[in-house]
C-alpha cells in the first residue's frame, strides 16, 4: 500500500525502513529519487533521466541496513528522497511496508501490529491520498490494502485501486472485472500497472525500458488493449497529480485563509515581543527613554482614571482618612476628669480669675497633637497606592517584559521618588497639624458666651468657676474648637498628600532616573536591555514560522489554476 501526500514542487518519495527481504522494488512505480537521509546524512543526487534508478534503490538499501541492521525488522524512521527532473510529475509518495499476517524468522512476535499501525499512522490522515495496491493473481476480496482503505476511507473519496502482476495470471484469466468495477467497485478507476521482474531487477533494466515493455504490454495485450490508454505506471502518476492538483485548487482559499491568519497572529506576537534591540549607544538609549515613557504613560492613566487604581487614593481621603478622624480619643481626652486636671495643673498655684486660658491652650494643643496619626497614615496609604500602581504599570508595559533588568531598575528608581515624595508630603502634612496648634483662632472664643453676665452675683460665678458645670462648659468649648480644626484638616491633609506625592509622581517621578541614564556608556545601556533569553528564543521562532509561512503564500500567490 502506498500512500500520497499533497503535491510537493518536485516529485518526492518518503519511505520508512524495512528490512532487506521485505524492499520490493514498489518505488520503481515513483520513478528515479535522490537520497536524504533526515537527522543522519543529507544528501541529494540531482538526475535527469532514470539513468539513476540504480544508485537511488543502492541508497535506499543501504539506509535502511544503517536504520535496522541487515535483519528483518522495521523503523518507523521515514528515508527522505528527493528527485529534480523534468521527466517525473510533482508529486510526494510515501512508500510504505507491506501488510503482513505473520512474524517470520528474525522478526519480534508484534511485528504484524507494528507495521498495521505504522501503515494506519499515514493513512487515516484527511489530507493523504491512498493507494491500495493489490496483486492481479490473488482474490482481491483477500486485499489487506482495500480492507484497510475501507476502512480509513469509508466513502472512497481519497482511494484509488492498483493492480500489480497482470502479466503473471494464469492463462486464460484476466482482471477485467476488477479494473472495470464490477468485481469490486472505486469511486475513483483502477488502474493496471506491469513492474520489472525479478529477472528484470536481476539484470539491471533500466527503468525507461521497463516503461516502454509496460506500454506494449497493455498495447498487444488482448485482454487490456482497449483499457491501454488508462493503464500503466506513468498513466497512474498523471491521474495522481491531477486529481491532487483538482483537490489543492479546491482547498486554496481556505489554506490561504489559514495562512493568512497565522501570518496575523505572528505578527501581532512578533509587535508583542518586540522587535531586536539596537546595537547603537544612541539608539539603545532613545529605546530606554521610549520604554520609560510607555511606562510613565500608563502609569499616569491610572491615576486620572483610564485604567483602574487611581480610584483608591480618592478611597483613602472620602473614607480612610474621616474613619481615622472619628476613631481619635476625644471622648476620653476631653471627660470631666481630665479636663479638671489639665485646667488645673495649667493654673499652678494660682487659679484663674475669669478665664482658664492656659488650661484651654493645653487642652487644645494636646487635643491637636492626636491629629498628627491620621495625617501620617493617610500619607502612608497615598504612598503604598502609588508603589503598588508603579508596580502594575511596569507590568502592563509590554515593551519592559523584554527587559528584566531594565524592570528592575525602573522600579528601583521609582520607588525611591515615591519615598522622597513620601517624606515630603509627611512633612507638610505634620506643619498643617502644628500651625493649627501654633495659633488658636481668637475670634472663636470671643463668640463663647461669658463667665459673667451683668448684675449676677460675683461670689455665685466665683463658686460656680470651680464647679464641674464650669470644667463641663470648657470641655465643650474644647470640643468645638477641635471639631472645627478636624474640618479644616479633612480637607487639607487630602490637599497636601496630592500636591506633594500624586502631582509630583505624575510630573518627575523618573526625573532622577532619566539623569542617570544620560550618564551611562554604551556597555551599561546594553545591561540594562539585556533581554530575557526565553523571550529572544521565542521570537526567533516567530520571525522563522512567519518567514516560512509568507513564503507559502507567495508560492501559493504565484501558482496559475487556469489551463
Amino acid at each position: 500500500m502506498t500512500a500520497a501526500a499533497p503535491c510537493q514542487p518536485y516529485g518526492r518519495s518518503s519511505l520508512p525502513s524495512r528490512s532487506s527481504e521485505d524492499r520490493n522494488c514498489d518505488q520503481e512505480a515513483v520513478g528515479a529519487t535522490a537520497a536524504q537521509n533526515r537527522g543522519r546524512a543529507e544528501g541529494m543526487i540531482s538526475c535527469y533521466d532514470y539513468f539513476y534508478a540504480a544508485l537511488v534503490r543502492k541508497e535506499i538499501q543501504d539506509e535502511t541496513d544503517r536504520m535496522t541492521g541487515k535483519t528483518k525488522q522495521i523503523s518507523p524512521v521515514p528515508i527522505h528522497l528527493s528527485i529534480y527532473s523534468p521527466n517525473v510529475v510533482n508529486l510526494t509518495l510515501i512508500d510504505l511496508p507491506g501488510l503482513t499476517k505473520v512474524a517470520v524468522e528474525g522478526q519480534p512476535d508484534t511485528i504484524v501490529e507494528d507495521i498495521e499501525n505504522m501503515v494506519r499512522s499515514y493513512v487515516e490522515k484527511p489530507n493523504s491520498i491512498i493507494l491500495a495496491i493489490s496483486p492481479a493473481n490473488q482474490d482481491i476480496a483477500t486485499s489487506d490494502a482495500i480492507k484497510l482503505a475501507r476502512e480509513v476511507d469509508p466513502t472512497g473519496e481519497r482511494t484509488f485501486g492498483v493492480l500489480t502482476k497482470l502479466d503473471l495470471m494464469d492463462q486464460g484469466t484476466n482482471a477485467l472485472d476488477v479494473l472495470e468495477g464490477r468485481s469490486y467497485r472505486l469511486q475513483h478507476p483502477w488502474v493496471g500497472i506491469v513492474n520489472r521482474s525479478q529477472a528484470d531487477i536481476n539484470k539491471n533494466v533500466d527503468m525507461i525500458a521497463a516503461r516502454r515493455k509496460e506500454r506494449e504490454y497493455f498495447a498487444t495485450s488482448p485482454d487490456y488493449a482497449h483499457l491501454a490508454s488508462k493503464m500503466g505506471s506513468e498513466y497512474l502518476a498523471k491521474l495522481l497529480s491531477r486529481h491532487l492538483e483538482s483537490v489543492i485548487r479546491a482547498r486554496i482559499p481556505s489554506i490561504t485563509s489559514l495562512i493568512n491568519k497565522t501570518i496575523d497572529e505572528l505578527e501581532s506576537e512578533m509587535d508583542h515581543l518586540g522587535r531586536p534591540v539596537a546595537v547603537d549607544a544612541g539608539a539603545q538609549l532613545y529605546a530606554i527613554l521610549e520604554l520609560c515613557r510607555a511606562f510613565d504613560r500608563i502609569f499616569k492613566e491610572h491615576l486620572d482614571g483610564g485604567r483602574p487604581g487611581g480610584d483608591r487614593i480618592y478611597g483613602i481621603f472620602d473614607n480612610q482618612l474621616p474613619a481615622a478622624l472619628r476613631k481619635l480619643p476625644f471622648d476620653r481626652y476631653l471627660s470631666l476628669q481630665n479636663v479638671k486636671k489639665v485646667v488645673s495643673q495649667a493654673d499652678g498655684y494660682q487659679p484663674h480669675l475669669i478665664a482658664p486660658e492656659q488650661g484651654y491652650r493645653r487642652l487644645i494643643e494636646g487635643g491637636l497633637s492626636y491629629f498628627k496619626g491620621p495625617a501620617e497614615a493617610t500619607v502612608d496609604a497615598v504612598h503604598h497606592v502609588l508603589k503598588e500602581l508603579v508596580r502594575k504599570s511596569i507590568g502592563e508595559t509590554q515593551e519592559l517584559r523584554r527587559f528584566p533588568t531594565l524592570q528592575a531598575e525602573l522600579a528601583v528608581a521609582a520607588n525611591e521618588a515615591l519615598e522622597r515624595f513620601r517624606e515630603d508630603s509627611l512633612k507638610t502634612a505634620l506643619r498643617l497639624v502644628d500651625m493649627e496648634s501654633s495659633y488658636l483662632t481668637v475670634e472663636f472664643f470671643r463668640r463663647l458666651p461669658q463667665e459673667v453676665e451683668k448684675g449676677g452675683n460675683a461670689a455665685a460665678s466665683t463658686t460656680d468657676r470651680y464647679g464641674e458645670g464650669h470644667f463641663r462648659r470648657i470641655g465643650s468649648n474644647v470640643s468645638s474648637y477641635i471639631g472645627m480644626v478636624l474640618e479644616t484638616l479633612k480637607n487639607s491633609i487630602p490637599k497636601s498628600a496630592v500636591y506633594c506625592q500624586v502631582r509630583e509622581a505624575k510630573r518627575s517621578l523618573l526625573d532622577h532616573f532619566f539623569t542617570q541614564v544620560g550618564k551611562k556608556e554604551g556597555k551599561d545601556l546594553a545591561k540594562l536591555l539585556d533581554e530575557d533569553p526565553a523571550l529572544m528564543g521565542r521570537r526567533q521562532q516567530c520571525a522563522k514560522r512567519l518567514e516560512l509561512y509568507k513564503a507559502a503564500r507567495d508560492e501559493i500567490d504565484s501558482v496559475s489554476w487556469t489551463r
